[in-house]
């Protein structure tokens, strides 16, 4: 137990002097009562109120016990037997991508290709002439046939400004004629390493789709969004997330601007949401944190900057994910997007650093070179020689695993943060592109735990919803929304409740090295709270999709009320 946890301690369990007086130092500021608490302590773990101070837990327990602790000054707060978690933590999203979401063409939920084009078509519309028509969030497994679109479609309804459309996923787009013409793309044009560039199987006239590295190509070409651009799509994402209920987010990787963008307004006061923060790599803003080090607690504890994002492969849906055999549907294997010999480097330098490791790693095949490359390293770089001994390695999402290579997660000590969401919606594809053998490792979350690894959990906003309740209901019901379950599901891989919430308290927290601040509600941890109007523990699979977010409470402060609202 630290210093800090000790003195709070003392501190509780003297809460009133033998004549019942409570002492100035013991007042609380804000007292939560009448509450139905999971603390997510395996000592106490149920709660009827809560004690806040310094933007810490005071004391955890009885209405009685609590209200001692209260005075004229304090802050009443009656949840009325409200459900009360410890802070949730998104561990893996792109919190500028969620703010976007809301600021361009949303693509979200068509799922039809003719409400695709109608939508596309209005926006192209609105467009001034010489503008690009941008959006996201389209997947084309839910249309019928689920084709990919084309650039011959887009043609018929942009045809004279250039289209650029990406997949919920980020590693594919669709543009039309006009954005190919604009970055010279043709039938001779190569694919780039790490990607593809789609092409009719006669003449070979790109199709419009461009998958990974190949967007590149186009959307280098594309007006980059401005600094106020970004500085919207950033408390977009933010106000959201708090809302949901969120009060931590991992954000999976971020460029020089992005960062500066997030120091800006947390220096100004204006973003609450605590972000555990990812740079990208390789690139300037990996080589800036290798130089720089690491930063951790700054802005009063709610940014924190340790770690840098890599990728191996693409995705599943754009059959870009990196498989050890071919796809059952298609004549590729999928393709790594950085070569393994140019990521060995960069993570042996990143644990002689003391920086977090998360490397995107969705196939198979991607899945097993990463956990060959962490074992390379961590051998290569003894505990001795690092700055940091136990070094918390990720793999982000880890959606296809072989059999042989599901217990080394541990082994290694190796983290997989994945997003049950995932699950729900890709598995209406995921049998189709893997075949049913290959299902068996495929989010395979019951069987990572009990071979005796930890799993974050996360939503990969904007790819999925972002929203707590889908992920913590995907989690423990492993059903599509509507409820179904179909064949080579595995609904043996589905999570206890007491799981799903430690894959975004608990588990997230110990992901960040937190887990003496956060991850449970604990006399001297920080007292991050999320207030729902259901208990989640308890109802049924269905309600859990039903239940809201009422209340959102980080260090103390309540940064959502619904009913102020």
């Amino acid at each position: 137990m630290t210093k800090r946890l000790i003195a709070f301690s003392i501190v509780a369990l003297a809460a009133t002097s033998s004549s019942g007086v409570t002492r100035a130092a013991e007042i609380a500021e804000t007292i939560f009562v009448n509450a139905n608490v999971y603390t997510g302590s395996d000592r106490a773990p149920r709660a009827e109120a809560v004690a806040v101070k310094n933007g810490r837990v005071l004391l955890v327990g009885k209405n009685e016990a609590v209200r001692k602790l209260a005075d004229k000054a304090t802050r009443v707060v009656d949840l009325a037997g409200r459900t009360v978690v410890p802070g949730l933590t998104d561990a893996h999203c792109h919190i500028f991508g969620i703010g976007e979401r809301e600021m361009h063409l949303n693509l979200e939920g068509t799922s039809t290709r003719e409400d695709f084009l109608a939508k596309v078509k209005e926006r192209a519309a609105q467009i001034e002439p010489g503008k690009w028509v941008t959006g996201r969030g389209w997947i084309e497994t839910f249309w019928s046939p689920p084709d990919f679109p084309t650039a011959r479609e887009l043609d018929e309804i942009a045809p004279d400004k250039p289209v650029f459309l990406t997949r919920a996923d980020g590693h594919a787009a669709v543009v039309n004629s006009a954005a190919l013409r604009i970055a010279g793309i043709t039938a001779e044009t190569a694919s780039p390493f790490g990607g593809e560039i789609l092409k009719e199987k006669e003449g070979g006239a790109p199709t419009g789709m461009l998958l990974d590295h190949a967007q590149e190509l186009v959307e280098k070409h594309v007006p980059p969004p401005t600094t106020a651009d970004k500085e919207q799509a950033l408390l977009l994402g933010a106000k959201r997330s708090v809302e949901l209920g969120w009060t931590q987010v991992h954000n999976a990787g971020s460029s020089v601007e992005d960062v500066a963008v997030m120091r800006r307004l947390y220096e100004a006061g204006n973003v609450k949401l605590r972000i555990y923060n990812a740079v990208s790599g390789p690139g300037e803003a990996a080589d800036r944190l290798f130089a720089e080090g690491p930063t951790v607690g700054a802005f009063g504890g709610r940014f924190t900057q340790r770690l840098i994002k890599f990728y191996a492969d693409g995705a599943l849906g754009s059959r870009g994910a990196a498989l050890l055999e071919k796809y059952a549907d298609a004549d590729t294997a999928g393709f790594f997007t950085n070569k393994p010999e140019a990521l060995r480097p960069a993570f042996e330098h990143a644990l002689r650093r003391g920086i977090q490791v998360q490397t995107h790693a969705i196939g198979d095949r991607a899945n097993r070179l990463v956990l060959d490359l962490y074992e390379e390293v961590f051998k290569a770089v003894p505990p001795a020689d690092r700055k940091e001994r136990e070094p918390r390695w990720r793999v982000e999402h880890a959606q296809v695993i072989s059999a042989p290579d599901i217990p080394r997660f541990a082994k290694l000590g190796v983290i997989p943060s994945m997003q049950p969401s995932h699950a729900i919606s890709d598995l209406f594809f995921a049998p189709s592109r893997l075949g049913k053998e290959r299902l068996a490792g495929a989010y395979a979350w019951q069987s990572l735990i009990k071979s005796g690894a930890i799993i974050p959990g996360g939503s990969d906003a904007p790819v999925e919803r972002g929203e707590p309740m889908i992920e913590f209901y995907a989690a423990v019901a492993r059903k599509s929304l509507k409820g179904e379950s179909k064949d080579g599901w595995h609904p043996e891989q589905a999570v206890s409740r007491e799981q799903a919430l430690k894959m975004f308290t608990a588990w997230p927290a110990y992901a960040a090295f937190e887990e003496n601040e956060r991850g449970s509600i604990e006399v001297g941890k920080l007292a991050d709270l999320t207030v729902l109007s259901s208990d989640i523990m308890k109802i049924p699979h269905p309600e859990i999709l039903k239940a809201r977010c009422v209340m959102t409470v980080i260090g103390g402060e309540t940064v959502f009320d619904a009913g102020a609202e």
